[in-house]
């Protein structure tokens, strides 16, 4: 992917966001309980664990979509439930999993939705907001699909639609869900690295990952869950061991290094009992 430098640097102070003893109910029941945790400035944090742990739900808790049923999320140092709309909007972008369209938009169109936050009665529509929509739409190798409609496109295509949008709303903070579910190996490293280059730059990145070695080799810190608690965080060099692989997914594995990252990777795995 190309990318523009310029998109990459901000005015905006750091983003600084954490939660205390935050708990979150789905359906009256418990998925999040007494949670802590300060997401490090500047980084990209992946949370990992097995499905159905709450990683979306802690996503959505942070981004302050999901309210809390107890504890507090605070962005820059005050409760973000209190805080205004577009302020969040400024300082916060959340991917999320599910993300849907109405019919007929284009890629263009979609991602100029990023810049809405930016806009205002005396701050309308400007030639930087075109050259950060162009930015965008190029960092996600879209520009030869640009005006095309979302429907008409891959479902790695749509996601990397929606990807440009967050990148285009140009804030400190980005929190992704899964935000390589969709595309293919080569497009899944694109974007990893991206978000890579986004945090080199100053952002503070949060995505949740489904394999656990992508998240080890593309993260700077490690938040695995697992019955809605933090069993282990830190640098994924340090923290992912075979007796954490074991208990978060019941599975048995031989760890080796990556040559190039010196990361972990999962090989020779055989499941052993049933997670959940």
């Amino acid at each position: 992917m190309s990318l523009n430098p310029a998109l990459l640097h901000s005015d905006a102070p750091v983003a600084d966001l954490q939660a205390r003893e935050l708990s979150l109910d789905y359906a009256r029941t418990r998925i999040i309980e007494g949670l802590s945790l300060r997401v490090p400035q500047q980084q990209v944090t992946a949370i990992v664990g097995p499905n159905g742990c709450g990683k979306s739900t802690l996503l959505t808790g942070l981004s302050r979509l999901h309210k809390p049923s107890a504890g507090a999320v605070l962005l820059d140092g005050k409760a973000i439930s209190e805080l205004p709309t577009r302020t969040v909007a400024r300082r916060l972008a959340l991917l999320p999993q599910d993300a849907s369209a109405p019919d007929g938009l284009t890629v263009h169109e979609l991602v100029r939705f990023g810049r809405q936050p930016h806009q205002g009665m005396l701050s309308q529509w400007s030639e930087q907001d075109r050259l950060i929509v162009d930015a965008a739409i190029a960092a996600a190798d879209l520009s030869a699909l640009e005006h095309r409609p979302l429907e008409s496109m891959s479902g790695g295509q749509r996601q990397r639609a929606w990807i440009a949008m967050a990148i285009a709303q140009a804030t400190p903070l980005l929190l992704l869900d899964e935000p390589t579910s969709a595309l293919d190996l080569g497009h899944q490293i694109e974007v990893f690295e991206l978000i890579g280059a986004l945090a080199k730059a100053g952002k503070t990145i949060v995505m949740v990952v489904h394999d656990l070695s992508s998240a080890c080799r593309y993260a700077d810190y490690l938040v695995a869950r697992q019955d809605g608690r933090i069993v282990a965080e830190g640098a994924p060099a340090e923290v992912v061991t075979g007796d954490l692989v074991e208990q978060l997914y019941g599975v048995k594995c031989e760890l080796l290094r990556d040559p190039h990252s010196g990361t972990p990777i999962i090989a020779g795995v055989q499941r052993i009992r049933t997670v959940g």
